[in-house]
């Protein structure tokens, strides 16, 4: 029981942090494109009951990748519509990235502050070691939320992306995935090689990229919370 509790303290600020910062930052993109949706329906807001989907809170504990409710978007009220909703798609996974920097930069510092004289104290060294748990897991989840989001197929924000992007008959096509697109994306995560061959090397490549020489933190981590 007592792991357990450490696991949900480690995990849980990192994760709240990144997928409702995800959310947060779709309304306030579209809001500034001028579509007040997200603000009208108390969505940009910090409060995790807001957006929190309750299956999706729980596949977070369990795999270590989970969602909230998206914020709901009006293209209408955007005065270009297409290349407004790119820049709104996009906000989400750039705000993933730019936690994961802040969260390497963290892991970074302290791994600094290891070498010095303030490395050998017990009570630094007590202070840091959740402290370092919870910033390689909020480098790890970012990086997976981010990539994972950027996948080109609707509903996913990379599925926004690309309509965006593509000729208006190409982006009609793609378009009518959507109704599919949460079945063709379990399919390909869990029954195809795409994550072994594609998006693990890829959130790997990144995560280490990110971390340096403190990626055994972030590995550490992992393997303490999921027992990888």
């Amino acid at each position: 029981m007592e792991a357990i509790v450490s696991k949900i303290a480690i995990m849980l600020v990192p994760a709240l942090l990144a997928i409702i910062l995800h959310e947060v930052a779709h309304g306030y993109i579209a809001e500034r494109f001028g579509d007040p949706t997200a603000r009208l329906l108390g969505r940009l807001t910090m409060n995790p009951f807001k957006h929190l989907d309750p299956i999706g809170t729980i596949a977070i504990f369990i795999f270590g990748f989970g969602w909230a409710r998206p914020v709901p978007v009006n293209p209408g009220n955007f005065r270009r519509p297409r290349r407004d909703m790119v820049w709104v798609a996009l906000a989400g996974p750039t705000t993933n990235f730019l936690l994961a920097t802040l969260s390497a930069l963290l892991l970074r510092g302290l791994g600094l502050l290891d070498q010095s004289s303030f490395g050998e104290s017990q009570l630094y060294i007590q202070f840091t070691t959740p402290v370092k748990m919870m910033a390689g897991f909020s480098l790890y989840i970012n990086i997976l939320l981010g990539v994972f989001n950027l996948i080109p197929l609707p509903p996913l924000d990379g599925g926004r992306i690309l309509t965006g992007i593509l000729p208006e008959r190409q982006a009609a096509l793609v378009s009518r995935l959507e109704p599919f697109g949460f079945v063709l994306i379990l399919f390909l995560v869990f029954f195809t090689d795409v994550w072994s061959l594609v998006l693990g090397p890829i959130i790997n490549t990144l995560v280490m990229f990110m971390a340096g020489d403190e990626t055994r933190l972030v590995e550490q981590a992992i393997r303490f919370l999921f027992g990888q």
